[in-house]
């Protein structure tokens, strides 16, 4: 009985220092991007900052009190736009797509969910981006995520956001994508890489254009990436992550839990290592080769 308890002891600071290294890490990167909106200086060239707080992590995450409506979503601090009165039109094309969406995202939202909910929470523009659920400080917790001014804070003029620090100006940056994304890349779409034979099953779902995912166990559960054609082996930062979602029925491919493409499959929203936070450099179209196979 010793021995176990001695072992839960070694494991429970082992991992409390890889949680404390991977949060220095993840700190260390986002400081210098644009998603730095505190004042915390490194944020090269941002205007949509504000005078409210020196915090970062803030604007999208918390410790305590997080919104736990959709599972997936990382101790977020937004509330998340759920329900059919915010529903998404996303990318279709019948011609050329075999996958299919998946059916396990929120009402009038059930292809999107997960990682790319939590994005949309801001990049919709239909919330401020002070409108979160625990405040800096002593602020409080509102269940409501602040009512539509959020917590009122002066943000930077200019930029892509508004007075009321809204996601805005959607003609002329890519940053407020809106709610309508049928003219960007399918999100909550599934993963039909690597042809017959490979690790993702299915009669329609086996596409020789896209390049076969790779798979390990983590935490007990299967997870999938594709490998950038330049990483080492093992699933990293620098690879495309695939997120597991709930699929309906496809051919002869039966209702279950497969691959899925997300924002974050291609972003990783705490590097400032890519423009507009991809995974890799896309010279050469890199992002795009390492999943089409082209």
């Amino acid at each position: 009985m010793r021995i176990g308890k001695e072992t839960g002891r070694t494991a429970r600071w082992l991992l409390a220092a890889v949680m404390a290294f991977g949060a220095s890490v993840a700190i260390a990167q986002v400081t210098n991007t644009r998603h730095n909106l505190g004042t915390t200086a490194g944020n090269p060239g941002v205007t949509n900052v504000t005078a409210g707080t020196a915090e970062i992590c803030v604007f999208c995450h918390t410790p305590h009190a997080a919104d736990v409506s959709t599972a997936g979503v990382p101790l977020w601090n937004k509330r998340l736009n759920t329900g059919s009165a915010t529903a998404f039109t996303t990318y279709s094309s019948s011609s050329t797509m075999d996958a299919v969406l998946a059916n396990d995202g929120q009402a009038g939202n059930l292809s999107i969910g997960s990682v790319s909910l939590a994005c949309l929470s801001c990049h919709d523009g239909t919330q401020a981006m002070d409108n979160i659920l625990n405040a800096p400080g002593s602020g409080g917790y509102d269940v409501t995520g602040g009512g539509t001014g959020g917590l009122a804070y002066t943000w930077a003029a200019g930029g892509n956001s508004n007075a009321a620090g809204q996601m805005t100006n959607a003609a002329t940056t890519l940053s407020m994508l809106g709610r309508d994304l049928s003219n960007d890349h399918p999100i909550g779409i599934q993963y039909c890489g690597g042809g017959p034979g490979t690790t993702t099953p299915g009669a329609l779902c086996q596409d020789v254009d896209f390049r076969a995912p790779s798979n390990a166990s983590i935490g007990g559960q299967t997870v999938f990436w594709v490998e950038n054609l330049t990483a080492v082996a093992g699933r990293q930062k620098t690879d495309m992550i695939l997120y597991n979602r709930a699929f309906p029925a496809n051919g002869g491919l039966g209702a279950g839990t497969y691959p899925s493409v997300e924002c974050g499959s291609c972003h990783d929203p705490h590097s400032s290592a890519n423009p507009t936070f991809l995974r890799v450099s896309n010279a050469g179209s890199a992002v795009c080769l390492t999943c089409h196979n082209k």
